[in-house]
């Protein structure tokens, strides 16, 4: 597969929105391959805990609306889906703050979103000017890690706000051989640990 950038999300239309509606944080989550239209089973912790840790700023949440299909051939339309989620957020809600995540192949779509080339596909990216907004970026088994590469390592812009979680002999992340590895870490304490650095990040931005 020939490596293929993101590109600049331009021009982007904001969605109306109401004030009332506005969150003090909105976590923007996009779930694994194969896995059903919503949180997933990584991302639905992750944001519950997230909530808890929360406690006293109200905070709303998004599934990326991406087909997350098995063939990975959807990460790029879904960082495009992300992108503009938080340029419409942005625009209609001046103090919300964002956290992105992903799992799997939502690890990607987050890369894409973030200006991170990837090998599964090219997407639009969230404008720098947003990138003081968002205060964490987690992801669990992102394929990225296959490469060599960590969103920590590679972005100067989102690398000091990022947590990756990659365990031992997952396949997706690690190139193991252990399935179980990649589908644990709703419970093995990635999220809570995850949810709890991007509390952190929140809190730290006021």
């Amino acid at each position: 597969m020939a490596v293929a950038a993101g590109t600049m999300g331009i021009g982007l239309a904001a969605g109306p929105a109401s004030a009332a509606t506005c969150s003090d944080v909105d976590i923007v989550f996009a779930r694994g391959s194969g896995e059903a239209p919503g949180l997933g089973i990584t991302g639905t912790p992750f944001v519950n805990s997230l909530r808890q840790n929360l406690t006293g700023k109200s905070v709303s949440s998004y599934a990326v609306n991406y087909a997350a299909d098995v063939a990975q051939t959807s990460a790029g339309p879904g960082a495009t889906d992300m992108t503009r989620h938080v340029v419409s957020v942005a625009a209609s809600c001046p103090n919300t703050k964002f956290v992105l995540g992903g799992y799997s192949q939502g690890g990607s779509v987050t890369d894409i979103s973030i200006g991170i080339p990837t090998l599964l596909g090219s997407g639009q990216t969230i404008p720098t000017n947003l990138a003081p907004r968002v205060a964490a970026v987690v992801v669990f088994g992102n394929p990225l890690a296959l490469y060599g590469q960590r969103i920590t390592t590679v972005s100067p812009l989102y690398g000091p706000k990022a947590k990756e979680y990659c365990n031992l002999g997952d396949p997706v992340c690690a190139g193991g051989f252990n399935i179980y590895a990649h589908l644990t870490y709703g419970f093995d304490g990635s999220t809570a640990n995850g949810a709890t650095f991007a509390a952190t990040r929140v809190r730290a931005l006021g």
